[in-house]
């Protein structure tokens, strides 16, 4: 049974995740959302795409208790692997995602919510990277989308301290394109992805390919280190006290290890 769903009208794509309480971004939910695009990619009447969450939150982060079945580096690295490929697959996507995102975009949720090309959220929500919190690091590229938004000196701040930032304040720097209160947050994005889809096709489809090229080259061997260091960490005694600690609902005792 699918984590998601998919329904189409008007041109205008609409995927939901579906996985309460937190929406926690596991390998299902990931292939899922690669299946979803699929059917997405041989449907030529769809323009734009609006991604959100069920539920109290759009995602609350990666599926840390799925990280605990994983036995080595390599493991890890290919979850890594994994996560970057499915988001470049939507950060290069034919016609825009929209993310929309109430309560909580946090760890892998932010992660995917980067990949999209617009991120409408709403004004209380909660954006950041904890990973650090618990001993380990992003590995869903999202130490490279990041600093593409905020900036080096932001994204050090934002990733190292581990402390997300509200909608209102991902406006101001940049991580989001407009917040809303909650109650209107999903009418707003409804609107932006009608009016998308109005446009004649040919048209974003050359958009979505033009804009891109004023990426850095170096993003790529960005994410491959992100991906090999995301491999390194979970080696750490640290990381396993990090994520022991994340389970158990208490702080973790680092030893810098």
């Amino acid at each position: 049974m699918s984590t998601l769903t998919l329904e189409t009208k008007d041109n205008v794509a609409e995927i939901t995740i579906q996985s309460p309480p937190a929406n926690a971004l596991s390998s299902t939910i990931l292939q899922d959302l690669s299946n979803e695009l699929d059917k997405i990619e041989n449907d030529s009447s769809v323009k734009a795409i609006l991604l959100k969450g069920e539920g109290k939150f759009f995602s609350a982060g990666a599926d840390i208790k799925e990280f605990t079945s994983l036995q080595g580096a390599e493991d890890y690295q290919g979850l890594a692997a994994k996560g970057q490929q499915l988001f470049n697959r939507i950060e290069n996507f034919h016609v825009p995602v929209i993310a929309v995102i109430h309560g909580a975009a946090l760890g892998g949720g932010l992660e995917l919510a980067m990949s999209c090309h617009i991120r409408y959220v709403a004004d209380g929500a909660k954006l950041g990277l904890p990973e650090l919190n618990l001993g380990i690091i992003p590995g869903f590229a999202g130490t490279q989308r990041l600093p593409r938004h905020v900036g080096s000196a932001r994204a050090y701040e934002m990733i190292l301290s581990g402390t997300p930032i509200t909608g209102e304040e991902a406006v101001r720097i940049g991580l989001a394109n407009q917040s809303f209160p909650e109650e209107e947050l999903f009418t707003k994005a409804e609107q932006l992805a009608k009016a998308i889809a109005k446009k004649s096709g040919p048209t974003i489809n050359h958009v979505m390919k033009l804009i891109p090229y004023a990426h850095t080259s170096q993003f790529e061997a960005g994410t491959n280190a992100e991906a090999e260091a995301f491999g390194d960490v979970f080696g750490n005694e640290d990381a396993k006290e990090g994520i022991q600690a994340f389970i158990d609902k208490r702080k973790p005792e680092f030893k810098d290890q």
